[in-house]
């Protein structure tokens, strides 16, 4: 056998173990896992790292690993206040207000899922961070920061609040997963107008 024969057939050999390593790891990327989260159900995906919420007021909180060229992971943060926690349209202003004026776009959509109706707060732009104790309202202005907030209506239980935060590539990579955590998609959703 000629040495470049040999070689080829080497190179075709590495070739494959590296394609089937990929397509293992992607694969292991897409698995989910079921969490409860009080009285729902959230099936996430399993690179998704959950944490000790870091507030009270919190019932869950997932870490997301950075994309790709981002410095920095995500965090989804889940709150539930029982039959508290405000209408739709004071979290919809709270949450587009998060964002400086300047520079933020925002998208906002109804919808219905596995688990109730919801209203989801797309945000993009300079993220105003909260920095300390929510009493404390301090801020700190993050640029190129998306925000997906969610508040899913269900029912007799009160409302949950799920709000994803982070660079705009990481969140974006997490976008349509965090609509499958809770039975949801983005094509059956309608888009509202916002003040």
């Amino acid at each position: 056998m000629s040495i470049q024969r040999a070689w080829s057939r080497s190179f075709a050999t590495t070739l494959a173990l590296v394609l089937a390593a990929s397509y293992v790891i992607a694969a292991d990327e897409k698995e989910t896992r079921e969490v409860a989260v009080k009285d729902i159900k959230l099936t996430v995906p399993k690179g998704w790292k959950q944490e000790e919420p870091s507030s009270k007021l919190r019932v869950a909180q997932f870490k997301i690993a950075a994309a790709e060229g981002d410095k920095e992971a995500a965090e989804l943060a889940i709150n539930q206040f029982g039959g508290g926690g405000g209408g739709v349209d004071e979290n919809v202003k709270r949450w587009v207000n998060q964002f400086s004026a300047k520079d933020r776009k925002v998208k906002v959509t109804k919808g219905k899922s596995s688990q109730g109706d919801y209203v989801v707060v797309d945000a993009t732009g300079t993220y105003n961070r909260p920095d300390g104790p929510p009493f404390a309202q301090k801020t700190i202005p993050v640029a190129g920061q998306r925000m997906l907030a969610v508040m899913l209506m269900t029912g007799e239980n009160g409302s949950y609040f799920l709000k994803l935060t982070g660079p705009e590539k990481t969140v974006t990579g997490a976008a349509d997963d965090l609509r499958k955590a809770f039975g949801a998609k983005a094509e059956d959703e309608k888009e509202q107008k916002t003040e």
